[in-house]
């Protein structure tokens, strides 16, 4: 990847700009054999737009130009402002990438609904089974057996991985492959291929759950609907149960510009379902492997020390 390294120092004041809106596009999107838009390819939902409104934002829905160019530079200048003696110092260097990132859009969230730009509150049920799930961490301790540490350390799935899909932190980029009755989608960090079917099977039966729940498509219009359902209590995507519905919404604006919209459903962990928006940008970057391996070769040494510094306390 040390071409992008240098890439993204090339073009480092060009990251600074708001990225290109869909209406200012205007190429017709490519269909398939089949007459469905095309909507493969190499893409990229990088952005500086929080999922969340923040509270210095609170009741204002979307920024002026000037605002968002100002913002999109305030949050660049943050990511190059690590201390020296950080232990992620070197972030903003091998983090950087060869392309814009700037803002998703003019929105101050990419949360549109609710209109506060926030996750809705928990329900009773919700913070009850957040507050076990916090005891039963404090209670085993985050090295007691490899179950206890996190999915992402154990290069199972990162929690942007979906679905819902999510920016990654960095090397947010994805490749779309598209056939008859089947779309996958290829996530590089960290090695997520996604198989949709929309030959019209249903999802397994409500036994079978799995991380990433379990995914099937349908078109409306130009629109490919995807109802992912079937997760497991280990998805827990912030804070969900195996009850949640994701619904995700991928419609081709122009040759360049994906709209992708997201609503989430479990009415046992939301007062009310939620729902955002992201734009993935078409980009020529290939796709790298992300090895993740590393929890998994230090998960020995990370449960042998515990052990040791348990025998110390005794």
């Amino acid at each position: 990847m040390g071409f992008r390294i240098l890439g993204a120092l090339a073009a480092a004041t060009a990251m600074l700009a708001l990225a290109p809106t869909p209406s200012a596009k205007t190429t017709v999107p490519a269909r398939t054999a089949d007459g469905r838009p095309d909507l493969q390819g190499n893409w990229t939902n990088a952005t500086y737009t929080p999922l969340e409104r923040p509270a210095e934002l609170a009741g204002k829905e979307f920024f002026t130009e000037k605002e968002a160019a100002e913002y999109a530079q305030r949050r660049e200048r943050q990511f190059n402002s690590q201390a020296p003696d950080d232990i992620h110092y070197d972030n903003a260097i091998w983090q950087s990438e060869p392309y814009q990132k700037g803002l998703s859009s003019l929105r101050t969230s990419l949360i549109y609904d609710p209109p506060d730009g926030k996750i809705p509150p928990m329900t009773a049920e919700g913070q009850k089974r957040a507050d076990a799930r916090a005891a039963a961490r404090k209670l085993m301790g985050p090295a007691d057996n490899a179950q206890m540490r996190t999915l992402g350390e154990r290069c199972i799935m990162w929690p942007h991985e979906g679905p819902p899909m999510l920016p990654a932190g960095y090397f947010p980029n994805l490749q779309i492959v598209q056939g008859p009755g089947t779309f996958v989608v290829m996530q590089e960090i960290i090695h997520n291929a996604r198989v949709i079917a929309y030959d019209g099977r249903p999802h397994p039966g409500k036994a079978i759950q799995q991380y990433r729940g379990d995914s099937r498509g349908r078109w409306e219009g130009d629109t490919l609907v995807v109802d992912s359902t079937n997760f497991n209590e280990a998805t827990q995507f912030r804070g969900s149960s195996a009850a949640m519905k994701v619904t995700e919404r991928f419609t081709m604006l122009d040759r360049d510009t994906i709209q992708y919209r997201f609503t989430v459903e479990d009415p046992t962990t939301w007062a009310r379902s939620w729902s955002a928006e992201i734009p993935l940008n078409r980009t020529e970057d290939p796709i790298y492997e992300y090895a993740c391996h590393e929890g998994n070769y230090g998960l020995p040494n990370i449960l042998r020390a515990q052990r040791v510094a348990d025998a110390e306390q005794k």
